[in-house]
């Protein structure tokens, strides 16, 4: 699932090179009405592949309901495992087939920055120091046992999404990272960390903000409050419970 509001300079690049990366990956692009010829872009590429297709939003709505709605889609088209994915580059497409590897053994699995092997490339140092507080914090009011609760490069099985309540989520930004890993970790389902290399964006602006600062502060504290954690057991439809593991 690639989100995109303003990416016509780099989402060629980057459906490309998911289908490259892996045989067994399609690509959806979930475009929010783009005011840079984006959308128009990727119906192209979905012309030009089966592989490749494009959902309509009627604006510009936000990184958490876009990926809501790639939810639902690829759910109703019986997709095993769903793949969240910046459309600007920052993410390296060929790592997409890493991550289904790792689905295999995990429930969500998370490209980390900051796992041994991860990296951040072109980031301030105030960036990178704002990305890794909000990971401390996740851990301070959590207990979230992860290393990078706010990346946004991650692969879910489909029992994980089932699962968690969608239609209870309206968070944002590094707030719906952190909810949707924290839900399926409450709920038994095993979450994982391999290491990539994050290389910010080389075109257009970032969509980061004070406000998704602010919300993520927010509604992290309030989550803490409830003191929630795994159950005893993983959840039915963990791989940790089919296959016998703990975790």
């Amino acid at each position: 699932m690639l989100p995109t509001y303003n990416e016509a300079g780099t989402i060629k690049e980057v459906v490309h090179g998911v289908l490259a990366s892996s045989q067994d990956a399609d690509v959806l692009v979930v475009d929010d009405n783009s005011t840079d010829g984006t959308g128009a872009i990727a119906d192209e590429l979905a012309a030009e592949s089966a592989r490749v297709r494009v959902l309509h939003r009627p604006g510009k709505g936000g990184l958490g309901p876009a990926y809501i709605a790639g939810f639902g889609d690829g759910i109703s088209r019986d997709y095993d495992a769903l793949i969240e994915m910046d459309s600007d580059l920052s993410h390296d497409p060929a790592d997409v087939a890493r991550l289904i590897a790792g689905a295999a053994d995990t429930d969500v699995v998370i490209g980390s920055r900051y796992v041994p092997g991860g990296a951040t490339v072109n980031w301030s140092p105030s960036r990178r120091k704002l990305s890794r507080a909000g990971t401390a914090y996740a851990k301070l009011f959590l207990r979230l046992p992860l290393s990078d609760a706010t990346s946004g490069f991650r692969c879910y099985r489909r029992a994980v999404i089932e699962a968690i309540p969608l239609n209870e989520i309206h968070s944002e930004g590094y707030a719906f990272q952190i909810e949707m890993a924290w839900r399926a970790w409450i709920l038994g389902f095993r979450l994982g960390e391999i290491p990539i290399v994050f290389t910010e964006r080389r075109e257009g602006a970032s969509k980061m903000s004070r406000t998704i600062v602010v919300e993520a502060l927010a509604k992290v504290f309030r989550w803490g409050l409830l003191r929630r954690r795994p159950p005893a057991r993983p959840h039915p439809q963990s791989v940790a419970a089919h296959r016998g593991m703990s975790g």
